[in-house]
């Protein structure tokens, strides 16, 4: 048994909070795929019908492979539920994300949906954040947006694709991913950097998830709420 095994088993369960008619936001990542590859053969055993916003060009293939109705984000004025996983959950509940770099998209979602549901394994729980933090910046801005970031004692690297290119996110934007060493006040930090002309998102999410789940490594799981 593994974290995949338990990762799995959680996705199934957390389908029961699938209802007809739902809209879905769907995370990216490891977990979010798991529960996507379910979610097709879930609602057709329970003949129900439910509508997805996909927040990646990856999460969209796997889902349009599944045969689940997909629609954009600016089509609906409501989502019921949203699937996500997240790179670190601190005590405080708050999440880091955006190491697939689709943060600004899920943050948008969950900031609109009625529940989120979070899924991670166990390595992801700290107490206190101790990663560095994706930002995704305007690239004309980001020489500014750089020494501003030093400036609040963080160390910015420019995301880069294997063969050194820079990794764009789906809007056009580039992504710096800066440490600040033990985050004790994330709160604060997300708004200071969010207040920095250029940022376009910062991956620090300070919506509580209604639900997480955490995967262990001996292949079970537990609910916290």
């Amino acid at each position: 048994m593994s974290f995949d095994d338990a990762i799995k088993a959680l996705s199934l369960d957390a389908l029961k909070n699938v209802k007809d008619g739902h809209v879905i936001g769907l995370g990216s990542g490891r977990a979010a795929t798991a529960l996507v590859k379910s979610l097709s053969k879930y609602i057709k055993t329970k003949k129900i019908a439910v509508k997805c916003v996909p927040t990646s060009m990856q999460i969209k293939l796997i889902a349009e492979k599944g045969g689940l109705e997909l629609i954009d984000a600016d089509q609906i004025d409501k989502i019921d539920l949203v699937f996500d996983g997240a790179d670190q959950i601190d005590k405080n509940k708050f999440l880091i994300k955006g190491g697939g770099g689709a943060l600004l998209k899920e943050n948008i979602l969950i900031s609109a949906a009625k529940k989120v549901i979070i899924m991670a394994d166990s390595s992801k729980f700290v107490k206190d954040f101790n990663r560095t933090i994706p930002i995704e910046v305007q690239p004309s801005a980001r020489q500014i947006v750089w020494k501003k970031i030093e400036r609040l004692s963080g160390k910015p690297e420019l995301r880069t694709l294997d063969r050194g290119y820079p990794f764009f996110t789906e809007n056009s934007n580039i992504i710096l991913d800066c440490g600040f060493g033990v985050i004790k006040n994330p709160k604060i930090l997300q708004q200071k950097l969010l207040n920095i002309p250029g940022v376009i998102e910062v991956g620090i999410f300070t919506r509580k998830p209604d639900i997480i789940y955490k995967a262990k490594a001996n292949g079970k799981f537990e609910i916290l709420t």
